[in-house]
């Protein structure tokens, strides 16, 4: 009596819909992701406001300028005097205007601006005249929303 012995054939199991799946995924919570607050000093404690809301749209082409209750200004990861600030703003007009130009260049970069709570306005409207003077025209100013009591 002759013994045939079976050949066992491997299974393997189509992993393309598993990885189409994947990335169907990872590009989902991308869109998804507020970025909003990575943009957010901590140290920046903003004024609590009734009037503040939310912004209904998101601003498509924005910069986050922050100000510290010393005066200094934060921006892109960096701390900055006003002058070292005006310097880095002619380069970032110059960006704006060079990659968007087809929607306005600088003029369609909305600038917003975190000033701490503590900070004088009048130092914020610098600011603001800052802006103006290297040629952003769009502002938003934000404010902790308080509730009503």
């Amino acid at each position: 009596m002759k013994i045939k012995k079976k050949k066992r054939e491997m299974l393997e199991g189509d992993l393309t819909p598993m990885i189409d799946m994947t990335f169907q995924l990872i590009a989902f919570f991308m869109v998804l992701i507020n970025f909003t607050q990575a943009d957010q000093n901590k140290k920046i404690q903003l004024p609590q406001s009734e009037l503040a809301k939310p912004p209904e749209v998101p601003f498509e082409n924005a910069i986050t300028l922050q100000m510290y209750q010393d005066g200094l200004a934060y921006f892109d990861g960096n701390d900055y005097t006003m002058d070292a600030l005006r310097q880095r703003l002619v380069v970032e007009k110059q960006i704006a205007d060079d990659f968007k130009a087809d929607i306005g260049g600088a003029k369609s970069v909305t600038v917003i601006i975190r000033g701490d709570g503590r900070v004088a306005t009048g130092k914020v409207q610098e600011m603001i005249k800052l802006c103006q003077d290297v040629g952003f025209e769009k502002f938003a100013l934000r404010a902790k929303e308080e509730a009503p009591n």
